[in-house]
């Protein structure tokens, strides 16, 4: 990265750190139970809720508690149940119509993180009706009070519950793009493990590496508070004691819970802290391709982490620690190398593999575009890497034996 744009980065980066402690940011109040829900709504002087959803959770059965709960206290509900694995402005256009058609008033984001993302972008076209998502794209353009917003995740991973950012892809362009605004965090976050309990393997498994991904970037990164490092830190250690029994018994109910703790933990910490170059290479997969995000993100991170190097090794170490991987007396360098290797172990017991086969060659430059563009100044990543620097990830997951010459990452 040639100087000018890289001081201009880390000064960036740099202003927003100093700002984080005056910054409004808020956590959502966790409700334990989707029965507790009809109560709060009613408390919130709200009426008519639109729950959005996908076709899965339907199928699966995981809306009938809260659908009979809604029923049981005499509160009319709409479904919107298309959302897509990456939400598109079609989506979001379909269950805005479906909100003002049915005189809704407030909004239940239900599923994984599409589905909450989907959510909130709908919030905020409410909030600002005339204006496009595209011209929100970015950060701080709502400034408006969302309708009654409430997350209910499903699965334990995107955090979305917690977070300010909604991601989304427009459905002509197929560019995936964030929206950053306080507003968009949801008043509620209903950690329910029961709603979890039906959750495949595989989904369990992508979804708590999701989690993963989300508190080792914010811990790694230059923008970290005692605070955020802390849920970091809870985060790591609670994935790793209960990931394994979540996918190997998904009726256990604490593991469950538990997972569900780690994903908000470490949702908590990558909204101060934000993410890094895993995220912005795996969000132009998910784009192009629809490659289900977790999956990107488990594929990519020990790669990402192995190629930032030393700089990072200090914080491995301690997260290594968190993890059980390491102990206190263990040399810095051998402890992150420790670390990066149990994550490589996570994978290969939950058969993830180290490739994305619907990556094209001829649309590298493209999706490393987009990356630098979404992480670049933003991301506080360890150490900064230009548009040509990522490819060489994209090349790595396309076939590991057809790595092209990139050993020019340098730059700090």
């Amino acid at each position: 990265m040639n100087p000018l744009r890289k001081a201009y980065c880390r000064t960036f980066q740099t202003v927003f750190k100093i700002a984080l402690p005056f910054l409004p940011y808020r956590t959502p109040e966790i409700v334990g139970s989707v029965k507790k829900l009809p109560d709060i709504i009613k408390n919130k002087k709200c009426s008519n809720v639109l729950i959005i959803t996908d076709s899965g959770i339907i199928k699966l059965g995981l809306t009938k508690r809260l659908e009979q709960t809604l029923a049981e206290h005499n509160l009319p509900y709409t479904i919107y149940d298309k959302t897509v694995v990456n939400p598109t402005t079609a989506n979001v256009a379909e269950a805005l119509e479906l909100y003002h058609k049915n005189g809704c008033d407030a909004i239940i984001g239900f599923g994984g993180g599409s589905s909450m993302d989907c959510a909130k972008a709908v919030g905020a076209r409410i909030a600002k009706p005339k204006q496009s998502l595209a011209k929100m794209k970015g950060i701080l353009k709502i400034h408006k009070k969302l309708p009654l917003l409430i997350a209910v995740p499903t699965t334990a991973g995107t955090g979305s519950e917690t977070t300010l950012a909604a991601v989304i892809t427009d459905a002509e362009t197929r560019h995936k793009y964030a929206i950053n605004d306080f507003s968009l965090i949801p008043e509620y976050a209903v950690l329910d493990p029961k709603v979890t309990v039906s959750l495949p393997p595989s989904i369990t498994a992508t979804t708590g590496m999701d989690a993963l991904t989300h508190a080792v970037e914010a811990y790694i990164g230059n923008s970290t508070t005692y605070g955020t490092r802390k849920n970091a830190l809870m985060a790591v250690k609670l994935i790793f004691e209960n990931i394994d029994n979540a996918y190997t018994n998904g009726t256990n109910v604490d593991a469950r819970r538990n997972m569900l703790h780690a994903s908000y933990y470490a949702g908590c910490a990558f909204t101060k802290s934000y993410v890094g170059y895993v995220h912005a290479v795996a969000h132009s997969l998910g784009g192009e391709y629809n490659v289900p995000h977790g999956l990107a993100n488990a594929v990519l991170l020990p790669h990402v982490l192995e190629e930032y190097g030393e700089s990072i090794h200090k914080k491995l170490y301690k997260l290594a620690i968190a993890a059980g991987a390491a102990e206190k007396d263990t040399p810095v360098e051998q402890a992150a190398a420790a670390f990066i290797d149990a994550i490589k172990e996570m994978k290969m017991r939950f058969g993830i593999g180290n490739t994305i086969h619907e990556i094209k060659e001829e649309d590298i430059p493209k999706l490393s575009y987009y990356a630098d563009k979404e992480a670049n100044p933003l991301y506080p990543v360890p150490v900064l890497m230009t548009a040509k620097d990522l490819e060489k990830f994209y090349y790595m997951m396309m076939n590991e034996d057809t790595l092209p010459d990139t050993n020019h990452l340098t730059s700090k």
